[in-house]
């Protein structure tokens, strides 16, 4: 079985490699020309975003045409193939999948809709790159990872909502109102429609790490957790929700890993948050 996903998964190198994971590209799109957002570096990308300002770049999914041309590539081995990709509520990525499947003369292509992102789009993939290694059949697969959808949680809080309104993400009377009163708000991805929604607002990014583990702690108890500390160029702030994280949650397995730049168009470099997963959907699977 083949695996594909696309760059907003947040996969390291090395997890592509072991698992020979096939990567679609997404696209940001500057004023001297588009390229691919796994081919620049956070730190040169968030270098252009500001030297940009006020002006920001856009973002772009990959056509069915690429899909296609990827899947038949894949295809070539007679196996399965089965691509997951970031929430339908977010991006049009997986309409595209499934229409570049569509064009395949051999229906060898299972499409998955993540309803989530980054670190949470992370999980199911390797969730699934595992499983397959363990000789796991398509439908099995398929209800572990709607297991794991339901279970997971990615929420983040941002030090400005300026990203946000420059990209059409929210009306720059909100985001205007929120500079005013310094209010940075607390986000997470709605498991019912894939969608971002807003849990609160803080002052202070240290108050909404603290209301985040708090969150968390309600969802999860005291159960074993996989989590991700996700942040764009933000440093401390990754290490503030890390040793938060570690001091109130039953951690088992805990890394830090900077978003995609695709992902940091519309959110600036000071975001952090986490994705966080129950370790018992995960471990069974090596």
């Amino acid at each position: 079985m083949k695996i594909v996903t696309d760059c907003a998964a947040d996969l390291t190198l090395e997890e592509r490699q072991e698992f020979d994971i096939t990567e679609a590209p997404l696209f940001i799109q500057f004023p001297e020309g588009e390229i691919n957002a796994s081919e620049i570096s956070p730190d040169d990308f968030y270098n252009r975003l500001e030297a940009m300002r006020p002006a920001i770049p856009t973002t772009a999914q990959p056509s069915a045409g690429i899909f296609q041309s990827l899947y038949e590539k894949l295809a070539e081995t007679k196996g399965q193939i089965l691509s997951i990709h970031i929430s339908s509520g977010l991006s049009g990525t997986i309409n595209s999948a499934r229409n570049g499947a569509a064009q395949m003369k051999e229906k060898l292509v299972t499409t998955i809709d993540t309803m989530t992102l980054s670190g949470g789009q992370r999980f199911q993939v390797l969730a699934a790159a595992k499983a397959a290694n363990l000789g796991w059949t398509m439908d099995a697969i398929k209800k572990r990872l709607d297991a794991v959808r339901e279970k997971t949680e990615v929420i983040y809080t941002l030090e400005t909502l300026e990203y946000l309104a420059r990209g059409g993400r929210i009306g720059r009377v909100q985001a205007l109102a929120g500079a005013l009163l310094s209010l940075k708000p607390i986000i997470r991805v709605d498991h019912a429609d894939g969608k971002y929604s807003t849990v609160g607002k803080g002052r202070t990014i240290k108050k909404n790490i603290a209301t985040m583990v708090n969150h968390l702690s309600e969802m999860y108890g005291d159960a074993p957790l996989w989590a991700t500390v996700l942040h764009g160029r933000f440093e401390k702030g990754a290490e503030q929700m890390k040793a938060a994280m570690q001091s109130s949650l039953n951690i088992a397995k805990l890394e830090v890993v900077r978003i995609s730049p695709v992902l940091g168009v519309h959110t600036g470099p000071g975001i952090v948050g986490t994705a966080v997963v129950p370790m018992s959907l995960i471990e069974d699977l090596g």
